[in-house]
């Protein structure tokens, strides 16, 4: 073995003593007992656990490399114990040809220290090309409803879209599902969260997700990301064949109502707005009850600055790439979600919906591991945080963050400390391509 790992790992939904066996930088075995490697690491009090997958972040290069950019933003999510990210489109160009996903490609390459994929835009204007693009991208964004520098795809183009793509290509798609007509039909001058919430109301998202399951084919698997009303929820309900819910932090944390804010109102506005304590318990009793699959940060960082101004100029969105697995392991340590819940929404989901070898503790899986101490409680402090834009909306909650943070075998983290190297990551590929390669 290249490198063996020693101690207690969540492997098959319970904690088992094993030594797990790495070669070239996956799984290889895994048993009570391993001969030793050429590294070797033992743990005795901490717990060994996949390490995350966030399919849904906002790096902001090329383009808005002020806010972040893919060395920063996957520095930030190894200290959160996350292994590997999927950068969206909507940057400066945005990712929507050939030949802007090969130069994203090629920028994360030199900047990354976790693995990522990254998704290609779709809009009126290339949706009929898209069989060009879909070797080279992990998968397809659609945005249904304007948000921070959207690439739109209008309605009356998402019937063709789904036939085009079902003859064409068989990745997934992930979809901003707001309506934009509904948008527009609600718009008003904003000066706070409630008026966020009325501009943007649930009707949007519900109408939006009609039309999804109404012109969706039978071929492509659907993710619907940050889903966060009751009624969205409810209208799902019985109809997921092939279709996949991700719901972020935020929107499980916060209602428009924030009990302790630490930061004026135009911090929290993002997009789908935070809605009323109903759906915020709605979402909570479905990440338990195994109904919601994913749990994605929406990273999308604005600078303080860009913040820090009248609610209807703020732009949408909020930094949460970091935090995301280190506040549900103290959730699971509090006993307010499960760990089998919580590895699932955060490892093995992700990695089913993008069909990469990675999310498990498992022979033939990318030895993406993270080391727990699960007494080690820490408020989340803004100074201690990583990424670029220096302010937090989880200022002061308890979190767990990891010790360590394995990529493929390597530590990137290590004691708490960077240790991994900028070009490490590599873009994973689907099942599908790798068998292909």
């Amino acid at each position: 073995m290249n490198i063996v790992v020693e101690g207690k790992a969540f492997i098959k939904n319970k904690i088992q003593q094993v030594c797990i066996g790495i070669e070239n930088g996956r799984i290889s075995k895994i048993a009570k007992i391993l001969p030793k490697g050429e590294e070797n690491y033992r743990f005795k009090k901490e717990i060994i656990l996949p390490a995350g997958i966030d399919i849904h972040v906002h790096f902001r290069e090329p383009g808005f490399t002020y806010k972040e950019d893919f060395s920063t933003g996957t520095i930030s999510a190894a200290f959160g114990g996350i292994s590997c990210i999927f950068d969206m489109p909507n940057t400066k160009p945005p990712t929507v040809t050939k030949k802007t996903t090969l130069d994203k490609i090629e920028l994360a390459k030199k900047k990354a220290y976790i693995d990522f994929g990254l998704y290609t835009g779709i809009t009126d204007e290339n949706f009929e090309k898209i069989e060009d693009i879909a070797k080279y991208c992990n998968a397809f964004k659609i945005y249904l409803g304007s948000s921070t520098n959207t690439l739109l795809l209008d309605e009356k183009n998402l019937k063709e879209f789904f036939t085009i793509i079902e003859e064409s290509s068989d990745k997934p798609i992930m979809i901003h599902a707001e309506d934009e007509k509904c948008l527009n039909e609600h718009k008003k001058i904003e000066r706070n969260l409630t008026d966020h919430l009325r501009a943007r109301p649930d009707l949007c998202e519900v109408k939006a997700i009609q039309n999804i399951l109404k012109y969706r084919n039978k071929k492509n698997k659907i993710h619907i990301c940050h889903v966060s009303s009751a009624d969205s929820i409810e209208l799902l309900k019985n109809k997921k064949d092939k279709t996949s819910i991700g719901v972020t932090p935020h929107h499980v944390i916060f209602s428009k109502n924030i009990k302790k804010k630490t930061l004026p109102d135009s911090f929290y506005k993002v997009n789908p707005p935070l809605r009323t304590e109903f759906d915020v318990e709605t979402l909570r009793e479905h990440l338990t009850d195994g109904f919601i699959d994913i749990l994605e940060s929406d990273h999308s960082p604005h600078t303080y600055e860009e913040k820090n101004v009248d609610f209807d100029e703020a732009p949408s969105g909020l930094p949460g790439v970091e935090t995301m697995y280190p506040i549900f392991l103290f959730w699971s340590r509090k006993n307010l979600l499960p760990l089998h819940r919580i590895v699932s929404l955060l490892c093995k989901k992700p990695a089913e919906i993008l069909n990469i070898k990675k999310g498990e503790i498992a022979e033939g899986k990318d030895a993406d591991l993270i080391i727990v101490d699960m007494k080690n409680i820490q408020k989340i402090k803004t100074e201690t945080l990583h990424y670029k834009c220096e302010w937090t909306p989880y200022e002061g909650m308890r979190a767990i963050f990891p010790r360590y943070t394995f990529v493929r075998g390597k530590p990137v983290i290590e004691d708490y400390t960077l240790v991994g190297k900028k070009g490490y990551g590599k873009q994973v590929k689907n099942n599908k391509d790798e068998q292909e390669l």
